[in-house]
């Protein structure tokens, strides 16, 4: 399981990217394991849209399950990654470079600041699998 040290993490297994002030979020691997292969993705927010922390911005189904993908952070949805919703698999082979799925303009920088760093959501992964 990769876990980036440049990522803030949530506890629904998304991850965000923070570049200046925008922020790019995704799935990480842990969730992508859990869910196998990944055959449909659908991005629920536009550019322009206003979106809260804790808002769905995606569903992501697999040969196992669907699930939601929610905002770790607050914002203005700036892209959408146009590609994912034609090539699900990019969230199986590169859950942190190509298959991002929102970026947002960060409205609350202070959010970042309830997100857990790499070393603790490796943890919090670890006490789930036992």
């Amino acid at each position: 399981m990769k876990v980036p040290s440049d990522l803030k993490y949530t506890k629904n297994d998304e991850w965000v990217k923070v570049e200046g002030d925008v922020a790019i979020v995704g799935i990480t691997d842990y969730a992508q394991e859990q869910l196998s292969d990944v055959v449909f993705v659908e991005i629920l927010l536009s550019a322009g849209d206003e979106a809260s922390q804790g808002e769905s911005c995606a569903t992501v189904e697999s040969v196992k399950a669907a699930a939601d993908v929610y905002l770790p952070v607050s914002g203005t949805v700036t892209e959408t990654n146009e590609d994912l919703p034609d090539n699900p698999e990019m969230v199986n082979s590169d859950p942190y470079g190509e298959a991002w799925m929102v970026k947002l303009t960060l409205s609350d920088p202070a959010e970042l600041d309830g997100l857990m760093d790499a070393a603790a959501y490796e943890a919090y992964c670890q006490e789930r699998e036992h």
